[in-house]
């Protein structure tokens, strides 16, 4: 008999504590605030960038004031990592810098 051959019973799913079906619960929720949160980032970001490629000085500094305050606020709370925080805070900032330095010359 080859191994393919035996047919042995299904196995039964693991039985799951109230402990581990609470963390389950747990889980979806924050996944699902989290989701919320790294969505806001994004469209906070991309509006930043909008507003630099359109060349509206203004704008891009009221938009980049709004996505440094989310970023800061999301890296507090552990949605992102506070490396990766000032990662994008720096590049938002040098875009926004770039578009000043362009328009004073």
């Amino acid at each position: 008999m080859t191994f393919k051959e035996i047919n042995l019973p299904p196995k039964a799913p693991p039985k799951k504590s109230k402990s581990a079906l609470k963390r389950i619960r747990q889980a979806e929720r924050r996944r699902l605030r989290n989701q919320s949160a790294k969505s806001t980032l994004k469209t906070l970001s991309r509006k930043v960038e909008s507003e630099v490629f359109s060349k509206n000085t203004e704008g891009a500094r009221a938009a980049l004031k709004k996505a440094i305050s989310a970023i800061d606020k999301a890296a507090a709370k552990g949605i992102i990592h506070k490396n990766a925080a000032g990662r994008k805070v720096s590049r938002l900032t040098r875009l926004v810098n770039s578009l000043l330095s362009a328009q004073a010359t």
